[in-house]
This record gives structure tokens, sequence and C-alpha cells, in this order.
């Protein structure tokens, strides 16, 4: 079976951690990266092995051996940089947030559609061996009926005012950083949007939110309470909570294991210690749909983006945040 070739676009942080996790990932290869720099590029190519750099993002969505493109620029550049991609004929991988609004989400996903290209967000944590026996047992009725979730994300990041984690310009922010985490796996777990939110952030001195809570209501009084923070260091597990029991997931967005507990004192562990970090399984997902001619993944729907998307619009609404560059 032929490997899916892969290019990567940005050769920042997030890229590194991608290159060296699909090295795991016996039949997908990287096999071009393009940065805004050659010199970047070259020097990215020859850590990971990798025979092509290109200068430009441009000269990477146009060479012909490579099948799919793993887009890890920052926030605000994701729009742009999958519009190349795609008008370039090529499926894409896209970094989460899939990107700063629905409305720009919205334009990816019909010119994916009109093009017939496969894209996908890579939101990791769905695809860990953790994660999948997490839905498992819900699918199963193991806790009965899903009630009530809680689960946070937050680190205290070094104070950059003009990194991309603090500055309005960059999309920065708690939400769009790691609040995507438990925002998508709320969605997950019960598998549609609330019907009513109730959010507030502290917004710091830089002007963007650096923590924030948000509160989920749905049909039936089930609700879901979620955290996020990039300037307070959270526990960043989450419970869920059902009618015949709980699952505890520590860590739940890089989730290595997860603990069934019923109310009958059963308890049962899942543990996944194996070297993968998470990048290998979205790209074994990835390659997966290419393999079968799908357009979209069926964990991660691009409806689902799209109605994700619109959920942290409104929770963004509700504080009454823009960033400066957003019309």
């Amino acid at each position: 079976m032929r490997k899916i070739r892969w290019g990567i676009l940005a050769a920042g942080g997030i890229a590194r951690k991608f290159a060296e996790d699909l090295k795991r990932v016996p039949d997908a290869e990287a096999v071009a990266v393009g940065s805004r720099s050659l010199e970047n590029a070259e020097a990215f190519a020859r850590e990971f092995g990798i025979p092509k750099a290109y200068g430009s993002y441009e000269e990477l969505a146009r060479d012909p051996d490579v099948d799919i493109i793993y887009v890890a620029s920052i926030h605000n550049a994701h729009k742009e940089n999958v519009l190349l991609c795609l008008n370039a004929g090529k499926a894409v991988l896209n970094e989460k947030p899939f990107t700063v609004s629905a409305a720009e989400t919205e334009t990816l996903i019909r010119t994916a559609r009109d093009k017939g290209l496969f894209l996908m967000e890579a939101m990791w944590t769905r695809y860990l061996p953790a994660i999948r026996k997490v839905r498992e047992w819900i699918a199963e009725g193991r806790i009965g009926e899903v009630r009530s979730m809680h689960a946070n994300f937050g680190y205290h990041a070094v104070r950059d005012p003009e990194g991309r984690l603090l500055n309005p310009h960059k999309a920065g922010g708690a939400l769009l950083d790691v609040g995507i985490y438990p925002v998508s796996f709320a969605s997950m777990v019960f598998g549609r949007q609330p019907e009513r939110i109730s959010s507030h952030a502290y917004i710091g001195d830089t002007g963007v939110d650096e923590s924030n809570a948000m509160l989920f209501a749905y049909p039936g009084g089930r609700s879901a309470t979620l955290q996020s923070a990039v300037q307070l260091q959270l526990d960043n597990n989450c419970d869920i909570y059902g009618s015949k029991g709980k699952i505890h997931i520590p860590n739940f967005w890089m989730a290595k294991e997860a603990v069934l507990q019923l109310n009958n004192g059963e308890t049962e562990r899942f543990s996944y210690d194996g070297d993968r970090i998470g990048y290998a399984f979205e790209a074994e997902e990835a390659g997966r749909c290419l393999r079968e001619g799908l357009t979209e993944s069926p964990d991660m729907p691009l409806d689902e983006t799209l109605a994700i998307m619109r959920t942290m619009d409104e929770i963004r609404r509700q504080w009454g945040f823009r960033y400066p560059f957003e019309s």
C-alpha cells in the first residue's frame, strides 16, 4: 500500500510535534514542508528527514507529490492558508481551532465540498485510544444516561504580550487556544450543541480573555460546566456523570487513561502506554479517509466543526468580544 504523502504548512512548535509523531504512522510520510522562510523550512526538513523544503506556502501547495497538507499556522491565518491548499487541489488537515469564526469556517467547508476535497479539523483528542474507549462506554450505556459533564483546560503561559497567546491581533486568548478542547468534548459527549449558554471571561490588559467559564444547558436538564485559561493552571481533567456511574479522564485533552466508576462499586480502567502523542492518530484517520475516498471524517464531521464554531461565536458575543481584524 502506497504511503500517504504529507506536506506540512508552517514550521513552528505544533508542526514539529506533528512531524515527530507522523514517524510513528507506518503508512504515512512527510515529503515536503513549507515556511515563509526558506531557511526555516530547510532547517525543519533536515531535522525530520523531509526531502523537500519550500520558502513559501504557495510552492508547497503546488507540489504534485503531496497528497494532503497539515496546516499548522496560527489561528487567524487558517482561513487563508487552507483556501490556498484547497484551491491547489489538496486535501487538508487543519489545526484547531478550525478558524477564528463560524463565517470563516463556512467558507472553507463550502470550498472543500464544491471541489470534492477532503477537509478535517485536527481535533486530535477524538482519536486517542482512551477517548475512543470513553465513547464506547457511553454508547453502550455503561454509565446510563449522561446528565452532567465537567471539564477544564488551563495553564500559566509565559507572559508575552506580543506572542500569539495574548495578542488580540493574532487571535489570542484562552477560548480559541484551549477552550476549544472542552467545548468540542462537550459536543462529542452530548452529540449536539447546547440550547442555552451562560459564560463570562476575565479580559486581561492585552485585550484578550486570559480565563473564562461556561455553563452549557441541554434538553432534559443536562449540563456541562467548562473552563479554560492561559494564565491559570487548572487540573485539566474531565468527569462525565451518568445515572449509573461516572467516567473520570485525567488530562482529558491528551488522555492516556480513563476510569469507569459505577454506582454499584464496579471499576474499570483503560490505559494506553504507547509512544504516540495524538497527532499520529489523527493523521492515521485522515489517511484512512483518503484511501476510502471520503471527503470528511465521520469522527469529526464538518457540520459539527461548524456547529462548534457557532457556539464559540456565541460565547464571544456574550462577552462583547471581537478581534481587531474582524469586520
